[in-house]
């Protein structure tokens, strides 16, 4: 069986300004073609489909038509509600399509979809698994201890039906998982998301994640974020955006690659004096850093004569490395407490503490304050 997966369109972003939603639509026509050579049985969302929980009225016409398009020739679509969506939304008028083989998550009240397909081989069990936070487990289970996203994860894949013997078994999920890296276009994980482990992948034969940005790989080959299919960021200016195509074969055997995609407009940082980039052009989002130790007037207006697509100017001389030591500092001290080891306790750890933890170490180190000022 023949999958092709996706995640995180963050249909009507804006990066630095710039509306992508004519740069969505040209990669969502891209998409399109790859997935009508491909044919894939199945075609895997794994959320964030916006960027909003509220999307604009352009942002959902887009959606509605990529989701018309993906669940053409028949094709069977499986989608899960991200963080950055609203599933109560996103899931308004889920059975109806259902009869076109698009099945949505439903918000999560104490079980999880999930949908079986069968091929040569034998059947295939899709668990859709939304993008769930600890406080929605412990409501649906409150006789299970929850503490993290690990545990929330945890419980909720125990309730699920028990796996068909021998048969293969596809999870799609939305979470930040222990041992994969982020990039700047992300929500942050120290204080907020936390890791869930991978050994909770175990049962399954391949493992669809959304979440992060970046394609890779966290542990097993066959659990993968497919990342974007854009760059959000220009931290991600050096990354190979691609559509990740899973074949399932027998127990046991799963093949996987990608296919490059090609953005209408790339993201690129160029570096040097006024003069050295006034000698360059290019059409591309770009990030621009002069070297320059003085201002150059009118440097922008001079510059988008050669880059029409300036979506940041900056300098790096001698005044702003300075600046940018003071503000570091600044930044350091005005962080509380147990901000400061929260993030020491997720560098030693590799994951956040949970909310019992914060509790604990929240009390402790105000008994000590207390213990100061008496």
């Amino acid at each position: 069986m023949k999958l092709v997966h996706l995640s995180d369109l963050h249909i009507g972003k804006n990066v630095n300004g710039y509306a992508m939603l004519e740069d969505q639509k040209a990669i969502f026509t891209q998409i399109l073609t790859i997935i009508q050579e491909e044919a894939p049985e199945a075609v895997l969302l794994c959320g964030d489909i916006y960027d909003k929980t509220t999307p604009s009225a352009e942002a959902m016409a887009l959606f509605d038509w990529f989701l018309t398009e993906l669940a053409g020739d028949g094709r069977t679509v499986l989608l899960i509600s991200g963080n950055h969506d609203s599933a109560e939304r996103l899931t308004v008028g889920a059975r109806l399509m259902e009869k076109s083989r698009v099945y949505m998550a439903p918000v999560y009240t104490g079980a999880l979809q999930q949908i079986t397909l069968q091929d040569q081989f034998g059947p295939v069990t899709f668990t859709l698994l939304p993008f769930l936070r600890p406080a929605v487990v412990r409501a649906a289970w409150p006789d299970e201890t929850v503490e993290s996203t690990s545990d929330a994860v945890r419980v909720a894949l125990s309730h699920c039906p028990p796996d068909e013997p021998g048969g293969r078994q596809v999870l799609l999920c939305h979470q930040f998982v222990s041992g994969a890296s982020s990039c700047d276009s992300e929500e942050k994980h120290i204080g907020g998301l936390e890791a869930v482990e991978t050994d909770l992948f175990q049962p399954f034969d391949y493992v669809a994640l959304g979440h992060l940005h970046n394609p890779q790989k966290v542990g097993r080959e066959t659990v993968r974020y497919c990342g974007t299919p854009l760059k959000y960021s220009f931290s991600e200016a050096h990354a190979q955006k691609s559509v990740t195509v899973v074949t399932l074969e027998e127990k046991g055997k799963t093949q996987i690659r990608t296919v490059p995609l090609h953005p209408r407009y790339d993201m690129r940082r160029l570096k040097g004096s006024f003069a050295e980039l006034m000698e360059q052009a290019s059409d591309d989002y770009v990030q621009l850093t002069l070297t320059d130790e003085t201002e150059i007037p009118n440097a922008y207006n001079r510059l988008r004569e050669k880059y029409a697509h300036i979506m940041i100017l900056e300098y790096d001389n001698t005044r702003t490395r300075a600046q940018a030591d003071f503000s570091h500092v600044t930044s350091e001290r005005e962080k509380s407490e147990l901000e400061l080891f929260g993030e020491l306790f997720y560098q030693q750890n590799g994951r956040a503490m949970s909310e019992s933890q914060q509790a604990y170490m929240d009390a402790l180190l105000r008994e000590l304050k207390e213990g100061e000022e008496s």
